[in-house]
């Protein structure tokens, strides 16, 4: 017989010896998950057998695990915004300091008065979790959210019915604001929002393992990481209003050289925000 106490903590010594950085928090996401149960209830039940059929599916989870392949993918889920996402390698997993971008553009929503709608592009939307929490903590957004990957939209498509924001998350296949602009939206827009891949190209091959398996059409941003802001830039310049948020996720180490682009290009009140690892990461400005 092998108890639940007894299986956490064989998992727990498997992943340390593979250098997992909190082994004994990640057996009990897998255990649970293999199990069907509340990470709380392998307390409650610490001294219960465990049934073989989870052992073996455990086995397996931990496995895959000391290969780096992310929690997050081995257990389909990502809470971002307090929201629980699915997640699977079409996409890349949310990442806490994004929330940083959402509640930026919540801020500035706030400040909007009236009953109109708020009309917002979520751009390269991934998992949707940016497009789907505006959406749910903004009742006023009407989301317009692209992104180049039909995977990655599927996805997102499922979010936004999880989350009971479907009806107001409108999802598009193209490139940047590509499919916005094609329908002849022009000067309508209140926010664009951007978390676009910002590695620089090289830099792939030594990113961490786990990250490796995420796509890497989400994570390449040319030679210095902006190749994709260069290109948004103009862009977002002809779908938003006047007064319109530019709001842009970018890596640590080029806030500076992304708000240099924005100054140059004419762009009002520009800001940049530190996550909360004190890395200045997010970058705001508004239209002319």
């Amino acid at each position: 017989m092998t108890t639940c106490r007894e299986l956490l903590r064989k998992g727990t010594i498997r992943l340390r010896e593979d250098g997992i950085e909190a082994p004994r928090l990640e057996a009990e996401v897998l255990l649970a998950h293999a199990w069907e149960r509340e990470r709380t209830d392998l307390f409650v039940f610490s001294e219960d057998e465990v049934p073989s059929r989870v052992v073996k599916e455990f086995c397996a989870l931990l496995e895959r695990r000391c290969r780096r392949v992310p929690i997050a993918y081995l257990t389909g889920e990502k809470e971002f915004m307090s929201l629980p996402f699915s997640v699977n390698p079409e996409v890349l997993i949310p990442r806490p300091e994004t929330e940083l971008l959402v509640e930026r553009v919540l801020d500035f929503l706030r400040e909007k008065k009236g009953a109109g709608e708020l009309l917002i592009a979520d751009v390269g939307t991934g998992s949707g979790a940016v497009a789907v929490s505006l959406a749910f903590y903004s009742p006023r957004a009407r989301l317009l959210a692209t992104d180049i990957s039909c995977g990655a939209l599927e996805v997102a498509r499922e979010n936004a019915h999880r989350n009971g924001v479907g009806e107001r998350v409108e999802f598009l296949h193209g490139d940047l604001l590509a499919p916005l602009l094609a329908r002849g939206m022009v000067g309508v827009g209140t926010v664009v929002a951007a978390n676009l891949p910002y590695i620089p190209s090289s830099e792939m091959a030594t990113l961490p393992p786990d990250v490796r398996y995420e796509p890497s059409i989400a994570l390449d941003g040319g030679e210095d990481g902006l190749d994709l802001y260069r290109r948004l830039v103009p862009q977002a310049a002809v779908f938003l209003a006047s007064g319109g948020l530019l709001a842009c996720e970018v890596g640590p180490g080029q806030a500076a050289a992304f708000a240099g682009i924005l100054d140059r290009e004419g762009w009002r009140r520009i800001g940049i925000d530190k996550d909360y690892r004190g890395l200045p990461r997010l970058v705001t400005a508004v239209r002319g």
